[in-house]
């Protein structure tokens, strides 16, 4: 192939939604939006412990729904929601997991780049009027996995920070992490309503009121204000309007930088350039496949089965690995030709096939070779990250 037909497969209007959306949702962070949201939460959820998963998992499928890009959405909530339930004495693990598939609940909605991807297989099917289906089915199976993993991983670290630590098995009271690791930080510790050492691991932007921290203050300020309304303006004009996200978000992020010129520079710096060139790479290398034949050869190989649901089936495994290891993005696109011929299958419903591939492809992110496993460990404490390593590995099993 020649150096033009090469460039011809690059996904120009990808690399828009891609960078629109980071660049959108790096500014939220950066302008602090993201933690008035946070500070909404925490009040909102008070002394209900159980409110804190349910508002991060809310707050995460929001962003993603909103059309932030599914890594993105998880960077912007997953440092916030992971001291958040510190201070609760949640699981850093389950409050992780509870992030990534909030994230994942909201990723295939028509607005965001997984949804795109995903909504254009639903046309190549005819079945274009199942998109709200495609993303309510993925929402509701996301949302009881989220419950799942949530009771299983705080059950699992209660039993083990029940444990008393051989370093103080001569007596006196126990410290206890919330991830059922070593000891908090000594000035990090809060008598419990017992008069019990139990130690809660606090965020330093907080006030300590009787048994728990109060959260510090984050003012409305207008700029705030403003970055919501633009949130806000981006479903309005992607959904009723039909704008192109990635054009919409650019033009939102645009007017805010205007507005704010001193968020440009951080927010262009931290938005996940090797994560974009990695997507739009990998499409890239796809069209490249396609154009050559090979997809056509796995296509048939497929189809040779004979047997649609068994088809449907292996086509999920193959994705599931493949996204385990690579992006869930450039394998939807991969897959994307296979799954038309399956999809129209008369014995199988376009939407059900395309919902086990979406899922399939998502659900497999929190692997630590993947993307949402990653910015976990990322956002974790340091002597927390080979622990998430670990986990996060047997979370995808």
């Amino acid at each position: 192939m020649s150096i033009k037909d090469v460039i011809g497969q690059f996904p120009a209007g990808l690399f828009f939604i891609l960078v629109g959306a980071t660049l959108l949702f790096a500014i939220v962070r950066i302008n602090g939006t993201i933690d008035l949201l946070a500070y909404w939460a925490e009040r909102l959820a008070g002394d209900r412990k159980i409110l804190v998963p349910i508002l991060m998992f809310l707050l995460t499928a929001a962003l993603a729904s909103a059309g932030a890009f599914t890594p993105a959405a998880i960077a912007i909530v997953a440092p916030v929601g992971l001291a958040l339930g510190m201070r609760f004495g949640i699981s850093t693990l389950a409050m992780g997991l509870v992030i990534v598939q909030g994230a994942n609940a909201g990723a295939f909605s028509p607005v965001n780049p997984f949804g795109v991807l995903a909504n254009k297989m639903l046309d190549g099917a005819g079945a274009s009027d199942d998109s709200f289906k495609l993303y309510a089915y993925c929402f509701v199976f996301n949302a009881v996995l989220a419950v799942i993993a949530y009771v299983l991983v705080q059950a699992i670290m209660k039993r083990r920070s029940a444990k008393p630590d051989a370093r103080h098995a001569g007596g006196g009271d126990t410290a206890m992490r919330n991830d059922g690791g070593a000891d908090a930080p000594s000035g990090d510790s809060v008598a419990g309503p017992g008069g019990a050492g139990t130690a809660v691991l606090t965020a330093p932007a907080s006030v300590t009121t009787g048994t728990r921290t109060r959260p510090e203050k984050v003012a409305a300020t207008p700029m705030r204000i403003l970055t919501l309304a633009g949130i806000g303006s981006l479903l309005v004009l992607t959904t009723v309007l039909g704008l192109d996200v990635g054009v919409a978000s650019l033009v939102i992020a645009a007017v805010l930088i205007v507005l704010d010129s001193n968020v440009q520079k951080p927010a262009v710096e931290s938005m996940p350039w090797s994560a974009i060139i990695l997507v739009t790479g990998i499409v890239t290398y796809v069209g490249m496949l396609e154009k050559m034949g090979a997809l056509k050869e796995l296509q048939e190989g497929i189809a040779g089965l004979g047997n649609s649901s068994l088809a449907a089936l292996i086509a999920s495994y193959v994705v599931a690995i493949v996204s385990a290891f690579a992006s869930t993005t450039g394998t939807l696109g991969v897959i994307s030709p296979v799954v038309h011929s399956i999809a129209m299958d008369p014995l199988l419903t376009p939407v059900g096939v395309i919902t086990a591939i979406a899922i399939s492809s998502s659900v497999v992110d929190v692997s630590p070779m993947s993307t949402s496993g990653p910015l976990l460990m990322a956002s974790a404490q340091p002597k927390d990250e080979r622990m998430f390593f670990r986990a996060t590995r047997a979370s995808l099993s």
